[in-house]
Order: structure tokens, then C-alpha cells, then sequence
């Protein structure tokens, strides 16, 4: 069958029977075609006060562990190549959001400038990354 072939069918489907030649939709292109659009990928990104960024994507989030009884609340996430720890404040509210794999982006903050009043909120002061074993 040639390239071209059509059926009345494909024609009526589209409501347009009457239709002989084929018109093609327009293709919008994108000034700068070198950047992909954004996609369903689900990464959690962690900002380091020094502007250091890496991410992880949350199909590799192994496991994940809080725990409340330091001075500062720790996470740990383990993922299948590295592990992350998270040191900080209010981290219940950032652990149950990790649960549902929420939160696209964690930043830390530098610790001298932690706010007076923490509210409700989660407040990461530490970030570590090493290498699973």
C-alpha cells in the first residue's frame, strides 16, 4: 500500500468526508529547540546554601527513615546508589510529604539564619550525600 492511501472511512471519522487532499497540522517549533519540554519525571532536587544542586529521582527512593530524638530532626533516604541525609527542624511535615514523593525541591538554609518563629514549617539546615555501599 502506498504511503498516500487513505480510506473514506479515516475521512468521515475526522468529519470531514469531503475532504481529497491531505493537510497537515501545523508543527510549532520552539525558538530554542535544544531544551526538551518538561516531562512527568518525578526528581527530588536539594539546593545546598552554597547554590550546590543534585538531584534523585524518587523510582530509586529505596527507603526512608526519620528520626525526632536528636536535637535536630534527621531523615534518611536511601537511594539505590547513594544516601541522603537530611538534618533539621519540624521534619515530620518534610517526611510524610517524602511518603507521596511530594516535594520537588528541598533547600537548605544556613543555620545562622534560622527564623526566630519555625511555625509549622520543615527548616533543613544540613544536607549529605555519600555513597551507598
Amino acid at each position: 500500500m502506498s504511503q498516500g492511501f487513505k480510506l473514506r472511512f479515516d475521512q468521515m471519522r475526522e468529519n470531514s468526508p469531503a475532504k481529497t487532499e491531505i493537510e497537515q497540522e501545523p508543527v510549532f517549533v520552539r525558538p530554542d529547540d535544544t531544551v526538551h519540554p518538561i516531562g512527568h519525571a518525578r526528581n527530588l532536587c536539594l539546593v545546598w546554601p552554597d547554590g550546590r544542586r543534585a538531584f534523585f529521582n524518587y523510582a530509586y527512593l529505596v527507603s526512608a527513615d526519620f528520626d525526632p530524638n536528636n536535637a535536630m530532626n534527621v531523615i534518611r533516604l536511601g537511594f539505590s546508589s547513594q544516601n541522603v541525609l537530611l538534618q533539621g527542624y519540624g521534619l515530620e511535615a518534610l517526611f510524610m510529604q517524602l511518603l507521596d514523593h511530594l516535594p520537588r525541591i528541598i533547600t537548605a538554609i544556613d543555620p545562622r539564619y534560622l527564623p526566630v518563629e519555625t511555625g509549622s514549617g520543615s527548616i533543613v539546615v544540613n544536607i549529605e550525600v555519600e555513597v551507598a555501599e
